[in-house]
């Protein structure tokens, strides 16, 4: 897929910090429960920590119980790319921000309604905006 942003993976390892890097260009990931925005309950935007895509509204945030910020929808599926992931000796569903490639974290069909979706998003990959 061709990305409508280009990253500078060199200006982002300067100024993102080492666990922030290996999650968005690395796909790594957190811990669980140990992360910025598992727990958080102000209402706000999410967007890519690389671009600044708003990606997720505290509006869909639900408490999935797993220890990472958990989403039923995105903003806007076009700022969202779903990639099959086999790695791990599992298959999943890898989510990308749409706008810059960005690993984000992975979706699950085990969400509630409306769309039984669960985006598990790790929060070293996202910025957070309060709503003012």
């Amino acid at each position: 897929m061709a990305y409508r942003i280009t990253l500078d993976k060199e200006k982002l390892e300067k100024e993102l910090t080492p666990l922030e890097y290996n999650v968005c260009l690395n796909h790594g990931t957190e811990a669980p429960f140990q992360n910025e925005f598992w727990d958080s309950k102000k209402e706000g935007i999410y967007s890519c920590k690389c671009c600044g895509t708003p990606l997720f509204s505290s509006e869909t945030k639900f408490d999935s119980g797993t220890g990472w910020p958990s989403y039923f929808q995105p903003i806007n599926e076009d700022d969202i790319e779903e990639i099959e992931d086999t790695s791990h000796g599992m298959v999943r569903v890898e989510v990308r921000c749409g706008a810059c490639g960005c690993h984000l974290g992975h979706v699950f069909p085990d969400g509630p309604a409306p769309t039984y979706k669960r985006y598990c998003i790790n929060s070293a990959s996202l910025n957070f905006k309060e709503n003012a």
